[in-house]
């Protein structure tokens, strides 16, 4: 089962913490971002399937950073804010928000409408990340998005397919967290959101694309150390990655 992932853009501290952590509990992934520029990039370098905007960050407002990220995704966006008037509300739905919730709110509806809202949109998680060209070095390997090369620290490029590159993007995009083969066979073919569940030869040629993948990156693919297989789940890259504009 795909663990979604939540973002939680709000510059109250106290906010984030207390929704991270009641979010958690409820078998969410959740991240915070204080400020604008730091949500963009998230969204930008990784899978988002929600994101909670509070209406007053600093300098800018929900509504305009609301307005950026639907010129990208359709990632759903939850509106959090202590301006509950009905003219406030409706600015959230003309941006693109797909719910308005005021401050102070119950735990309890917030998860509600966060349900609702997985249930009735077909939208797509934030993908953006694939047409990253940012370089990217992770272990002894360089990849340069710009070009889609991969080179090694003596500068000796390695050939990737179109595939394979497609799936290390998906990786360095999402380190250290395990992607299901759903979430990867969405990379691969363009689709806007994971399948439910993949059938048997689905799931084998997603495999034999990860074992290819191993066989040019790892020092031994039998015992890979940076793509490792993760029970139950799927692959997870498990090496530290920088990104450099």
């Amino acid at each position: 089962m795909t663990i979604r992932r939540i973002l939680v853009v709000d510059d109250d501290p106290d906010v984030g913490i207390m929704l991270k952590q009641y979010l958690t509990r409820e078998g969410y992934a959740v991240e915070i971002a204080h400020d604008t520029a730091t949500a963009l990039i998230k969204v930008g370098q990784q899978r988002v399937d929600l994101i909670f905007l509070d209406v007053m960050l600093g300098e800018e407002s929900g509504f305009d950073v609301c307005q950026k990220l639907r010129a990208e995704n359709a990632v759903p966006i939850i509106f959090l804010s202590a301006l509950s008037a009905d003219h406030h509300r409706l600015t959230g739905y003309q941006v693109g928000g797909d719910d308005y919730i005021a401050k102070p709110f119950n735990p309890g509806l917030l998860l509600a409408r966060v349900k609702a809202v997985f249930r009735r949109t077909q939208r797509a998680s934030s993908l953006s990340y694939r047409r990253d060209i940012a370089t990217y070095t992770f272990g002894k390997w360089t990849f340069h998005g710009d070009r889609e090369e991969l080179v090694d620290q003596d500068g000796v490029e390695t050939i990737l397919s179109k595939r394979e590159t497609a799936l290390l993007k998906a990786f360095l995009a999402n380190p250290q967290i395990a992607l299901t083969r759903e979430e990867i066979s969405s990379v691969l073919t363009g689709e806007d959101a994971p399948q439910d569940k993949l059938d048997a030869q689905q799931g084998r040629a997603i495999d034999v694309l990860v074992g290819r993948l191993r066989q040019k990156i790892e020092q031994n693919a039998k015992a890979p150390k940076l793509i490792k297989t993760m029970r139950g789940t799927g692959y997870q890259l498990c090496c530290a990655v920088q990104r450099h504009e």
